[in-house]
This record gives C-alpha cells, sequence and structure tokens, in this order.
C-alpha cells in the first residue's frame, strides 16, 4: 500500500517531499492509521470480491512503532475491517528495531503470535546485528532498491543481492526485491533464488479501482 498525493492547486506532490515533513512534525501518525485503517478495508472488500491467498502489505513508521498504543491500533484496525491478521503484512525497517531491539522483540512476538506477517524493509540500509536478527520472529527481508538499480552491472550489488537472498533461504524467510524497473533484473534475481519483486517493471502505482482489474486479469 503506497502513499500518493495528488493536489488540486500544485498537481502531484512526492512522497520523497511529504512523508519526512510528516514524519518531522508528528502528522505521519495521522497519516500512518489512516492508511492502515484503509489498506486493511480494502483488503477485506478484495477478498469479499473473491480474491483469495493474498496478503496487503504496510509501511510502518517509526513514530507508529513506538507509540503506546500500537498494538492496540493495529487490533482495532483488523477488528473493524474484519480482515484476518494473516493476510496484513508490516513491514518496518531494521534501524527502527534496533532502537530499542528487547521492547522491539516484545512486539514483534506479540505481532507474531495475532498471525501479522513481518518483514523487514530497506535490508541492507541499516546498522542492525545479525544476532538479534535472527530472534526477530519475522518472515520476509526485503532487499533494499539501492542494491537492485545496479544489477547485473554493477559486481558489489549482485554480491550483495545474493548474499542477502541465500542468507533469508538459509533462515526460512521469503525474500522480496525492491525496485526491479527490467527484465534483466528480473532475471538475474530469479538465478539467485529470489521469487517475488517488486517495482515499475510489475506496475506503477495506482488507485485501488485501477489494481482490482489488475489483480482480476492477472
Amino acid at each position: 500500500a503506497l502513499m500518493r498525493w495528488h493536489n488540486p492547486n500544485h498537481g502531484f506532490i512526492s512522497p520523497m517531499r511529504f512523508i519526512p515533513l510528516a514524519e518531522s512534525n508528528g502528522l505521519i501518525k495521522i497519516l500512518g492509521a489512516w492508511a492502515l485503517s484503509s489498506a486493511c478495508h480494502q483488503a477485506r472488500q478484495w477478498q469479499k470480491a473473491g480474491l483469495k491467498d493474498f496478503y496487503i502489505s504496510v509501511n510502518v513508521a517509526p513514530r507508529q512503532f513506538v507509540q503506546e498504543d500500537f498494538l492496540e491500533m493495529i487490533n482495532r484496525v483488523l477488528d473493524e475491517s474484519g480482515l484476518l491478521p494473516e493476510n496484513l503484512m508490516l513491514e518496518i525497517t531494521e534501524g527502527v528495531l534496533m532502537d530499542n531491539p528487547q521492547r522491539s522483540k516484545a512486539i514483534l512476538a506479540q505481532l507474531h503470535e495475532m498471525g501479522v506477517k513481518i518483514a523487514i524493509d530497506d535490508f541492507g540500509t541499516g546498522y542492525s546485528s545479525l544476532s538479534y536478527l535472527k530472534k526477530f520472529p519475522i518472515d520476509t527481508l526485503k532487499i533494499d532498491r539501492s542494491f537492485i538499480q545496479g544489477i547485473p552491472d554493477d559486481i558489489d550489488d549482485c554480491a550483495i543481492a545474493s548474499a542477502i537472498i541465500s542468507m533469508a533461504k538459509q533462515m526460512k524467510h521469503r525474500v522480496i526485491a525492491e525496485g526491479v524497473e527490467n527484465k534483466t533484473q528480473e532475471t538475474l534475481l530469479l538465478s539467485l533464488g529470489c521469487t517475488q519483486a517488486q517495482g515499475f517493471f510489475y506496475a506503477r502505482p495506482m488507485p485501488a479501482a485501477e489494481c482490482t482489474s489488475l489483480l482480476h486479469k492477472r
């Protein structure tokens, strides 16, 4: 689930502009809660329309994750939308988890017990400890797009992507490549054992109505 803003007076406003501003002034809590609720309600509508075996993935902002009522908010949104926990994935950056590893582990454990899926977003860009990583009950590692853009020409990016994929598979985690933009990147990732990806090669961000027809078609 991606947040996009089309202002009637200023046109398209990049999330690179408004997300950092919302994070700095605290509005990200409101935006994040609204995005989570909207995504869960939309996912439930897709279920009612006959789509099966899917989950919807929603980013969790740092300020959201540390707020005291974070778990209560997740439970409330799931109850209100009727979406089952196993159909929701929360994406959390590794830096946020490492700010307070013990608290993070406790929160993730409760989410895992509920059935909510957990993904480490932008993996490889933070300063995570692998000793903590193995203790976190996570489902998915997402390879940051900065390591995908250079493949297959950049040897270092290929090596990093290969290492993350191998580690994820050994730890029984799903691995998803971010920012795939062409067939060559996809082919290399498949050869490395990465079978899930997202990016412009597959689709541009679109409203829910357009996405509905795309999902049915595929």
